[in-house]
């Protein structure tokens, strides 16, 4: 069987777990790389032995034998990117958020309609084994009808700078990099109700707090200390077509004890804790009771759930399948989070149709 020969574009610190996972997949081949950045894509050319450099993506795309390709740059390059590629006849994995408007993911979706290409979004989450275990009991109904779920991740301190502090390239700051992920794992796991309306507030009050000294946080490569345009945090109530709702709440920095990450699943059934730790909450007679599953991680499993992730992509381009994070969940994300944006800009509940 040939394999999947693939391109990554952008060789910054997400694409180490792409590289990883493909290096690990038997049915593919690292075959390129892209990156503005000449000596960063030359040095992962070199761990990876990946034969082909480029420094324009037009170029790298113009290749016949790159079959399919990670998107790992920046927000505001995702929708172009993915729409040169499909209609260059590649196959896309591209990282979240798919883009940065309705209107991009639109284009998308249309790409991916003419192209007969798959485009498979990196809603990561999704991924992990204990999510996965999570959707097998929500399917079989052991939280009965989910009306409900609580979503946060907080950062004390975690504005990484660089291209996720600059809104004309990110597109937002923690909702659009952290609440993505939490939001459409809920989302996916309630079902993936079509939403109604949204209720939500931004704020800009602590910057990037480049001052605190005695806690060290993750920096971009392209840090500035001196630059910031993205929110501090944000929080949104969700509100979806079947009566279920969603309350979410998202910061880069806070004035907080400690940085927290919170999801939890409600139905009439049972309940669901997914982090901190793995918990299913339900009754036994007549007594209430939590069960913890015996898994390999409590928690998010980031390299499994990478390593589960491309996998799925390979076997989505080999067979044809429809991969289970598709573009027009992109779309619905999109409406999400701008909606929130907007909600909050105006001050005004976002109604849908």
């Amino acid at each position: 069987m040939n394999k999947i020969k693939v391109g990554i574009v952008g060789s910054g610190s997400i694409s180490n777990f792409h590289l990883r996972a493909y290096h690990n997949n038997k049915q593919t081949k690292l075959y390129a790389i892209c990156d503005l950045n000449e000596e960063r894509a030359k040095s992962q050319a070199d761990l990876y032995q990946i034969g082909q450099i480029y420094t324009d993506f037009v170029q790298m795309i113009a290749n016949p034998d790159i079959d399919a390709i990670s998107i790992c740059t920046w927000n505001n390059t995702h929708a172009e990117f993915a729409i040169r590629a499909l209609d260059a006849g590649k196959h896309v994995l591209v990282e979240k958020p798919l883009c940065m408007t309705v209107e991009e993911a639109l284009q998308v979706e249309e790409a991916v309609r003419r192209s007969g290409k798959q485009l498979q979004i990196g809603y990561v989450r999704r991924y992990d084994p204990n999510a996965q275990m999570v959707r097998q009991w929500t399917e079989e109904g052991e939280l009965g009808t989910i009306y409900y779920a609580k979503a946060s991740c907080l950062r004390r301190l975690g504005n990484p700078g660089g291209w996720f502090a600059d809104k004309e390239r990110s597109g937002g700051g923690p909702l659009i990099d952290l609440g993505v992920h939490i939001i459409d794992l809920c989302w996916f796991l309630m079902g993936r109700p079509k939403v109604k309306s949204i209720s939500g507030n931004t704020y800009r009050k602590l910057g990037q707090r480049s001052h605190v000294q005695n806690l060290s946080f993750y920096k971009s490569a392209d840090y500035n200390p001196e630059h910031n345009t993205v929110e501090d945090m944000a929080n949104a109530l969700i509100r979806f077509d079947n009566g279920a709702s969603l309350m979410v709440d998202v910061s880069f920095t806070l004035h907080a004890r400690k940085d927290e990450t919170s999801i939890r699943l409600y139905g009439d059934k049972g309940g669901m804790e997914i982090e901190p730790e793995i918990a299913l909450i339900s009754e036994k007679s007549n007594t209430m009771v939590v069960v913890q599953p015996q898994t390999d991680h409590p928690s998010f499993d980031a390299d499994r759930a990478f390593q589960n992730e491309i996998d799925h992509f390979i076997d989505c381009c080999l067979l044809g399948s429809s991969p289970l994070s598709p573009v027009q969940d992109g779309v619905e994300m999109m409406k999400i989070l701008c909606g929130i944006y907007e909600s909050a800009e105006h001050g005004i509940e976002i109604y849908f149709s």
